[in-house]
């Protein structure tokens, strides 16, 4: 058996932190392996890359969700209880319900209502002299998503629920005020979402027919229940949270517009074109650094064993900057997907496997079409300048913004 290769820190948690999305890829290359063993918040830990990697991370059979994402992430970030914790016959029927929402039509009028959001607020930002797109799109998006998802949202409540929803986005990975928010901002929609769930199963507030808000209010467990209020809100929020946090990657799309000028031309009217882009953005641009899983029983591969119970980390951006994956990695080129069906265990922005029996998120498909819709309005359907300001990505930021948001002047119709 051989000797796991392996960080040799005391606890490598703080290390995490500073190196940011590229923690695991920085010790991958000095230790000359893409499996080493570390310790994360004084746990020892596996951590893992590349596509060997990714369709091992996904076996179902080796590795379970429950108890593997960290507290932190859980009371910020996705809520505890959600599908993403579960495993087996708990997780297919959670997953089941998702996947009844992600139909052709609901994706396309999630995307119709986002397209007459964008352009009704076109005369707006003409007006505005500078927008920061990422606080737009912040707005935009939660106004969206709860349109479609039959939640009520009156405008006077766009700003706060926004705000909540890019707090729980960003608090998972950080330390001191940032997380604090985060934890707030849960508690919060926890009680504005399970309030509405109460109100909808009780008749007061009736759902609209087929909308989210009624699937995830009258879904039925295996058992016939409820779900418990609490739990029904934190899966309805893993519908509008998500969905939001699209306008980051909408804000690549334009950084990426904004450093490849050339891309412009080539994209207007041709929607092949325009899906290799948005697979590059997805690909090059930093979104959810990594996923977290543990051993379901103890196992050997490739040579190292993983003992049951063990934390394990599979690098997301790295395995999407794997050299042996992706040649030259490091630079931008939509058309490396000209020729190049989309592998589920390669491209795993969002994760990686199944969308139906595996753990890829559920919402892939809204996120691939919310950017294409975006890419179009940003090439075809209005004008803008970008000013001179601060768009580098600090990689040891997570999750990484430009630190100006992306900033648009002289926003005029096309």
């Amino acid at each position: 058996m051989a000797t796991m290769p392996a960080d040799r820190s005391p606890d490598s948690t703080l290390a995490l932190l500073r190196a940011g999305y590229r923690f695991i890829g920085e010790r991958c290359e000095r230790l000359g392996s893409d499996v080493f063993a570390t310790r994360i918040l004084l746990a020892p830990a596996i951590c893992l890359r590349g596509r060997p990697a990714a369709a091992l991370f996904y076996d179902t059979e080796r590795f379970q969700r429950e108890g593997a994402m960290p507290l932190r992430v859980q009371r910020t970030l996705t809520g505890r209880g959600g599908v993403q914790g579960l495993d087996g016959a708990a997780h297919a029927e959670r997953k089941a319900m998702f996947m009844s929402i992600m139909t052709p039509s609901a994706i396309g009028r999630l995307g119709h209502l986002f397209d007459a959001e964008w352009r009704a607020r076109i005369p707006a930002w003409e007006a505005a002299g500078a927008v920061p797109l990422y606080d737009e799109l912040g707005r935009l998006l939660t106004r969206v998503v709860c349109a479609w998802a039959g939640v009520p949202l009156e405008t006077a409540q766009v700003d706060r629920r926004a705000v909540d929803l890019h707090a729980m986005i960003e608090g998972p990975a950080v330390v001191g005020p940032r997380h604090w928010r985060g934890l707030l901002a849960r508690r919060r929609a926890e009680r504005w979402i399970g309030d509405l769930v109460e109100r909808t199963r009780s008749g007061i507030h009736p759902a609209p027919a087929d909308s989210p808000l009624q699937v995830v209010a009258e879904h039925r467990d295996a058992h016939g229940a409820l779900l418990p209020r609490r739990i029904a809100a934190v899966e309805l929020l893993n519908l509008l949270r998500p969905t939001v946090a699209v306008d980051r990657y909408i804000v690549f799309a334009a950084l990426a517009l904004h450093d490849h000028p050339a891309w412009r031309q080539r994209l207007h009217g041709d929607d092949e074109a325009t899906e290799q882009f948005v697979q590059e953005v997805r690909r090059y641009y930093p979104f959810f650094p990594m996923a977290a899983a543990r051993v379901r029983r103890s196992f050997d591969w490739q040579g190292h064993h993983f003992p049951q119970g063990r934390r394990v980390l599979l690098d997301l951006y790295g395995t999407n900057h794997h050299p042996a994956l992706w040649p030259e990695p490091e630079l931008f080129r939509p058309e490396r997907f000209a020729d190049r069906r989309v592998d589920p265990f390669a491209l795993i922005a969002q994760g990686g496997g199944d969308h139906t029996t595996g753990h890829r998120c559920a919402g892939e498909w809204i996120t691939i079409d919310l950017m294409k819709r975006a890419v179009t309005h940003l090439t075809d359907s209005m004008r803008y300048d970008v000013p001179p300001q601060d768009l580098r990505l600090d990689l040891r930021r997570m999750p990484a913004l430009p630190p100006s948001g992306m900033t648009l002047t002289n926003v005029r119709r096309a």
